[in-house]
């Protein structure tokens, strides 16, 4: 295996670290990661120890404000920021893949992002991955910031944005205690509330995200804990019922709490997804 760092300048030109881990071989596809919220690139080496072995190379960002990237912590000005920085990337990565497939994997917020991502820019993309997407407002942390929906509150994000509200529950993560206590222990994961402003632009993102859904058509897969408590399973289900992809595939773990990569039983559900790229590449 061969890992590489580097950096590349995001929107509004700031600075992102990334990372790859690619085959000793000529990679059989790419797997381009997008984390979720408060985490970074490094919290995935269940999937790269997994796949990388199998022959796949593994790219992920940290996203703005997040891990080893500039940006503050908590925040984020406007949420197509989030997109244009992946566009970015995206295009780094294929740069550097030649003609190898790519399959966009986003979890939690990242599965946010990627979905989209997806919308615009499915015509370069060979399928999309989700885990524990955060795509509905029911879920834990959006229920919480449902009062920026308020005019009060939208002001109060438009006047101290940097406000924080909540923060994540670092035990809903995993039902492993050695996975938790690595996240809480990690001084690159962001421990600190989220921001009145980036509230509001999760929460515009989240509203007007249904509507376009049915305009994905490329291949999906579609995963999630049914214990999550960070993210609503009805935000998957509802994907797959509005998408209009003739190849998509809902796939509820029972039990699993919200990252399903890293949970005890995560080998069953990375080689679910080994088994649904094998007849897409």
């Amino acid at each position: 295996m061969d890992h590489k760092e580097g950096k590349f300048q995001g929107c509004k030109g700031l600075s992102l670290y990334y990372q790859c881990w690619l085959p000793d071989m000529e990679p059989r596809a790419t797997l381009l990661i997008v984390h979720g919220w408060a985490e970074h690139s490094g919290r995935y080496m269940n999937p790269v120890n997994y796949f990388v072995s199998k022959g796949y190379a593994i790219y992920c960002h940290d996203l703005r404000g997040h891990g080893k990237s500039e940006g503050k912590r908590g925040y984020i000005e406007r949420f197509s920021y989030y997109l244009e920085d992946l566009k970015t990337f995206d295009g780094t990565v294929r740069s550097r893949s030649g003609d190898t497939r790519i399959f966009l994997v986003g979890h939690s917020m990242g599965g946010t992002i990627a979905t989209a991502y997806s919308i615009s820019q499915q015509h370069e993309l060979a399928g999309l991955v989700l885990s524990g997407a955060a795509l509905e407002l029911g879920s834990s942390l959006p229920t919480v910031l449902a009062a920026v929906l308020t005019p009060f509150a939208r002001i109060l994000s438009l006047l101290v944005p940097g406000l924080g509200i909540t923060a994540l529950d670092a035990a809903a993560i995993s039902q492993d205690q050695a996975v938790v206590d690595a996240y809480v222990n990690d001084p690159l994961v962001y421990r600190g509330k989220i921001t009145c402003r980036m509230g509001a632009e999760l929460i515009q993102t989240l509203q007007s995200l249904p509507s376009r859904m049915p305009e994905i058509t490329l291949p999906v897969l579609i995963m999630h804990g049914t214990a999550d408590r960070l993210s609503s399973t009805e935000g998957s289900r509802m994907l797959y019922d509005r998408v209009t992809s003739e190849d998509k595939t809902l796939k509820l773990y029972d039990g699993f709490h919200h990252e399903i990569f890293n949970e005890p039983e995560h080998k069953q559900v990375l080689a679910d997804v080994e088994s649904w790229l094998n007849t897409r590449i």
